[in-house]
């Protein structure tokens, strides 16, 4: 009962209280002074009394109602509090500038519209309340796509606008949505919005708030996730299909060799589907997995490996030799992360590599049966060349005395005579040409390339075709010899392709005809050498036949002789030299045969300073001695003869004498007996080699010194000559210092062994 009892009820009791407690104070007094009146002083002491105790109940009634009217006070603040504070919080969130508030009615109509919503929207307050809906500033496609879902899911037609924005609010549910707002300037923004329904105390929706934020950061952010997301898709997808159209299988493992990643070869090559094969030992696909196991403990190590062989063992049973190319991977962080693989199917290359081995075995037997079959071939044509020889010598020798004898032989032995000379000069021409052919083909001629005077070689071949063209009326034209030129080639060997070109052009040229020889530059370094003839000429089909062995061209009947091997011959030893052979023919006007060689500068010394005190010791060595040393130099190049007598000249202590050819050097050898020989390698006639073969079978020769000097400076050429018996080779161009030593040193040697004295010529 008391916990009913509210505050004002208290009140009301403490009140009554007092008023009756103070009537039965008076009364109490009354009674008291009516039966103390005849004593004056009780009635005075009872009415103090009674007057003091009015006035105590009195203050304390007043201070019983201020205490009342405090607590009341009090209360009242205890209930309004909260309230106030509620307030202040609900009026700080509406005018809040960070997210926009709109109130509505119940029928969409704006009646509030805060701070949030003005800065947001750029529409005042005053624009819109009570004048617009919240559909009138959002996207109406948007609405209309609103529209159409809900009614899907709530499985009842929902019209497009406002409806639309709040009917999930309306039916008491959450919600919270993306909104495109249009702004006042028409540009448009995106929000978050949460509709809530408003209702009054019975619980009838008496409008909505709808409470929206700014959406364009975070809508920018997923857009920016989106793009960044599909890049990395992109990318992923570009990646995956640069790994799956590789031809070869690729692996990716960790450090502990177990598959992480693989491409579709590699399924192929084990049989296997990706998702077996990730997180398998990569050792386990292999015939070997101890090698394979190495070969990832080896990248680790050396961090690349290449061309590791390995054998792929496929479910099925099935092998596959790879060749295996691995290398590390690292992260961001150059941590490693394992090792990338690449296994490359080097079956068919295996199988290509042993046939091509057995192959070549066999064409190394073919090579080696032609090589032999060739060097007996050359060896046949060079021993029956000198056989035939022989008795081709006594033919020849025989039908000159027979036609030399005194009387003269009678006209029909003449005519026989001539005519067994004429077949045995063509005879000998004949073995002559295939026997240098043989040379050529069995790769034993030998080039001596330097460089030489075009001039001198043309001047030669002219004084030795001359009386050719003379018997035959044919004019010769040269170039002036004033000009020289100079080439990089063999001397004896241009002059001997000349010769052939010169005499070729003589023989078939036509009675009265000419022949023209010039000497032009052409192209970068090059000297061309042609020869021109006013012959019958050549058609295009002989041209193409031209150098062929054996074939005249339809010559075989007429009267020229020939044996269709001096040009084949030409070409080949033009081409030895790194020259260029060709021909130019009209028929019935005449052909043009060139060669070309690479120019060259004119041999020069290659100056050394020499010691004044070696060459005063050489001069004093002449001096006490009565007689100077002999150096007999054979060398083919008159410009190599000319810088040889340069040097000797400049020593002062010795003699020249000097040969052209093998020949003759053997005979001035014979005759002379020099203290050293200076010999030059390619010689015409015989090579240096044939004349100190000569010259060491010879017992009054044997004991000389022979040094060879040649442009062959090849080290084989080098390790040949001093295995064939030459005491020093020099290699041009010549080095004075070391030709000079090299003097010293043999004429040392002839002084020693006793024998270094000079004879009489014996001729």
């Amino acid at each position: 009962m008391i916990k009913l009892i509210n505050n004002s009820s208290i009140e009301r009791l403490i009140l009554v209280g007092f008023a009756a407690t103070l009537a039965v104070l008076l009364l109490v007094g009354g009674i008291a002074l009516s039966y103390a009146v005849e004593s004056e002083g009780a009635v005075n002491l009872i009415k103090a009394s009674i007057i003091l105790l009015s006035i105590f109940l009195t203050l304390l009634f007043f201070k019983v109602q201020s205490a009342i009217r405090a607590r009341r006070e009090f209360e009242r603040a205890l209930n309004e509090g909260p309230m106030l504070k509620a307030g202040a919080l609900q009026d700080a969130i509406f005018n809040s500038a960070n997210f926009s508030s709109i109130a509505t009615d119940s029928q969409g109509v704006i009646q509030i519209f805060n701070v949030g919503a003005e800065r947001m929207l750029g529409y005042t307050a005053a624009e819109v309340v009570d004048k617009l809906t919240p559909a009138n500033i959002s996207d109406h496609q948007e609405l209309i796509a609103r529209a159409h879902v809900l009614s899907s899911e709530m499985g009842e037609a929902i019209r497009p606008g406002f409806e639309a924005m709040v009917f999930k609010a309306m039916r008491g549910m959450e919600d919270i949505y993306e909104l495109t707002y249009i702004r006042k300037d028409g540009s448009r923004i995106p929000a978050l919005v949460s509709v809530t329904a408003l209702r009054d105390a019975v619980g009838k929706v008496i409008g909505y708030l709808l409470i929206g934020t700014d959406n364009t950061v975070r809508k920018q952010a997923e857009e920016e996730q989106s793009l960044l997301d599909q890049r990395l898709r992109d990318q992923q997808f570009y990646t995956r299909s640069l790994i799956e159209s590789n031809v070869d299988a690729l692996i990716a493992a960790d450090p502990r060799g177990i598959i992480s990643d693989v491409n579709s070869q590699m399924e192929q090559l084990t049989g296997c589907t990706r998702d077996e094969l990730i997180g398998a030992p990569f050792k386990n696909y292999f015939t070997e997995p101890e090698r394979a196991e190495e070969a990832i403990a080896r990248v680790l190590r050396e961090g690349k490996v290449t061309n590791y062989e390995l054998t792929a063992l496929a479910r099925d049973g099935k092998q596959t030799v790879v060749s295996y190319n691995a290398t590390t991977f690292h992260d961001r962080e150059r941590k490693l992360q394992g090792v990338f693989a690449a296994a490359r199917d080097v079956t068919e290359r295996k199988m290509f590599d042993h046939a091509l081995q057995e192959t070549n075995a066999e064409l190394e037997k073919a090579r080696a049966a032609a090589e032999k079959a060739n060097r007996a071939k050359s060896e046949f044509l060079s021993s029956m060349s000198h056989e035939l020889r022989t008795p081709l010598n006594a033919v020849l020798g025989f039908a000159q005395l027979m036609a030399s004898e005194v009387p003269a032989p009678p006209p029909h032995q003449q005519r026989s005579i001539d005519q067994i000379l004429k077949g045995g000069w063509y005879l000998l021409r004949l073995i002559n040409e295939i026997l240098d052919l043989a040379m050529i083909e069995s790769g034993k001629v030998t080039m001596s390339q330097e460089s030489m005077s075009l001039s001198d070689v043309l001047q030669d071949c002219h004084d030795m075709v001359g009386p050719q063209a003379v018997k035959r009326g044919i004019h010769l034209e040269f170039p002036k010899f004033d000009k020289l030129f100079y080439v990089h080639a063999d001397r004896t060997r241009v002059k001997q392709v000349m010769i052939n070109l010169l005499s070729n052009a003589i023989k078939y040229n036509a009675a009265g005809g000419a022949v023209l020889v010039q000497c032009v530059v052409s192209g970068k370094d090059r000297i061309r050498i042609s020869v021109k003839d006013t012959g019958i000429g050549l058609a295009p089909e002989q041209v193409a036949h031209l150098f062929q062995p054996f074939n005249r061209l339809g010559q075989e009947n007429q009267s020229e002789e020939g044996t269709g091997i001096g040009l084949v011959v030409t070409k080949q030893l033009v081409e030895l030299m790194g020259g260029i052979i060709g021909v130019e023919s009209s028929v019935g006007v005449g052909s043009v045969f060139w060669v070309e060689f690479a120019a060259s500068e004119p041999p020069v010394l290659v100056l050394d300073p020499i010691d004044e005190l070696a060459l005063e010791r050489r001069n004093a060595a002449m001096r006490e001695r009565a007689d100077q040393p002999t150096l007999l130099y054979v060398e083919d190049n008159p410009a190599n003869l000319a810088l040889v007598e340069q040097l000797i000249a400049r020593r002062g202590d010795l003699r020249l004498l000097t040969a052209v050819d093998g020949h003759l050097g053997i005979e001035l050898a014979r005759a002379y007996l020099p203290d050293l020989i200076l010999m030059d390698i390619n010689l015409p006639g015989i090579s240096g080699y044939d004349a100190l073969h000569l010259l060491q079978q010879d017992p009054a020769t044997a004991h000389i010194p022979v040094l060879a000097l040649s442009a062959n400076a090849m080290p084989r050429d080098i390790e040949k000559g001093l295995e064939a018996g030459f005491f020093r080779y020099l290699t041009k161009p010549i080095r004075v210092r070391e030709f000079m030593e090299a003097l010293d040193t043999a004429l040392e040697h002839a002084a020693e062994s006793g024998l270094g004295s000079i004879a009489e010529p014996g001729l």
